[in-house]
């Protein structure tokens, strides 16, 4: 176990310490108001973590409080997790962002795409060319999730069992095979949708490593970044550890619900959401990306590669606005944010609706965590909590304005 620790003052690195006292009481006025059981906010910069704060519990039945070696339910924030462990094969050629996905999973040989109509009378054609690895790290493949109720290829995700994303009581390869039998929402990489394509994904890097996707994720990214508490599930020695997840009530309060099936290993492995890990461990991840691939001596991934991961690949350079899309938490979607291979990007600042700078990039989680770095700041940023909102907040856009405010120095 390793814990993340103020390693400088803010000053020194050119943060101003009352604005981000302000960010403190802001983020205890949702706790003291019965809105959030607690939290973990951290600000580095320069690699350097120069804010943390803990408030709050990690269990409020049982008392305990928040703490930096806390274990967190970071749900789709494991999907960057899942770009980079892909891109590892991509660098050693044993997988290419323009393979067709049928290559490595032969039922994604004939895709269909959507028309008209609904249920049995759903019209479909076949696609004119084939989902690729990179449509499925951009959210560009036609996939979808259940849960949107916006499109009637949702419908028939919710016919096939995928409330979830996962069919009960399966293994990722099942699951995967249940995707590939349904539509795609549009022809491959022509729009942008929120989807499970994280999860087909994780299987692709199952197939063409030949492990399972705990295994690879532990061997080749956890191990080589000293991520020493993620992974897919926790130990008897950690349970203590994780806190506990919250629902938010009809009347703005919370309560507990149950939450990713951590206490033995899976069956099913999640590349969409499956991750739990510690701030100690996330910071390790932000700090290699913004780092372009390279830790503490342990070159990951090579400058340009990274460099793919945050650039915008949206058809046409477009925005995620421009797509009409509904994610499922509120910090993806804005005016101005684009999207890389598993995160979102900063392309226009002065339309996103958080202060924010060109070629800023991060990502959320289900849980109302979330994570972002800076390059032109050379900040990394990551705000933990557990709670699953009923609808969006204000709370990452005011997490953004405040860090923003806090930067004084170049």
């Amino acid at each position: 176990m390793a814990l993340l620790r103020q390693e400088v003052d803010p000053g020194e690195v050119g943060l101003d310490a009352k604005v981000l006292d302000r960010l403190d009481r802001y983020l205890t006025g949702y706790v003291d108001e019965g809105r959030l059981p607690g939290y973990l906010m951290a600000v580095a910069r320069g690699g350097r973590v120069a804010h943390l704060t803990t408030h709050g519990h990690r269990d409020l039945a049982a008392g305990l409080p928040v703490e930096a070696d806390t274990l967190w339910r970071i749900y789709s924030m494991t999907k960057p997790v899942t770009s980079v462990a892909a891109l590892l094969l991509v660098e050693e050629g044993r997988l290419s962002l323009d393979d067709p996905l049928e290559r490595h999973l032969p039922a994604f040989a004939e895709p269909r795409v959507y028309i008209s109509g609904s249920g049995a009378g759903m019209v479909t054609r076949p696609a004119d060319g084939p989902i690729r690895i990179r449509h499925l790290m951009t959210h560009t493949a036609g996939l979808t999730f259940a849960f949107y109720h916006t499109h009637p290829v949702d419908a028939l995700y919710r016919d096939a069992n995928l409330e979830s994303a996962v069919l009960p009581g399966s293994d990722l390869a099942t699951t995967v095979d249940v995707y590939a039998s349904l539509p795609l929402q549009f022809e491959p990489g022509t729009q942008w949708n929120y989807s499970v394509g994280a999860n087909v994904l994780g299987r692709v890097i199952e197939v063409v490593s030949g492990q399972p996707l705990d295994e690879f994720f532990a061997e080749r990214v956890f191990g080589p970044l000293r991520m020493t508490d993620a992974g897919f599930c926790v130990s008897g020695e950690q349970t203590g550890r994780l806190a506990e997840l919250y629902g938010e009530t009809e009347a703005g309060g919370i309560e507990p619900v149950p939450g990713l099936p951590l206490r033995g290993r899976p069956r099913f492995l999640s590349g969409s959401g499956g991750m739990v890990a510690s701030a100690h461990d996330f910071h390790r991840f932000m700090e290699m990306l913004r780092r372009r691939g390279e830790l503490d001596g342990t070159r990951l991934l090579a400058p340009a590669t990274v460099d793919l991961i945050t650039s915008n690949h949206l058809p046409g350079g477009a925005d995620l606005r421009s797509f009409g899309s509904r994610p499922a938490h509120d910090e993806p979607g804005n005016d101005g944010v684009g999207f890389g291979l598993g995160v979102s990007v900063v392309v226009d600042p002065t339309r996103t609706k958080a202060p924010s700078t060109r070629g800023t990039y991060g990502w959320s989680g289900a849980a109302t965590t979330t994570f972002w770095a800076d390059p032109s700041r050379d900040l990394t940023v990551q705000f933990m909590t557990q709670v699953r909102p009923k609808s969006s907040r204000p709370l990452f856009q005011d997490l953004k304005r405040f860090v923003h405010e806090a930067v004084t120095g170049a």
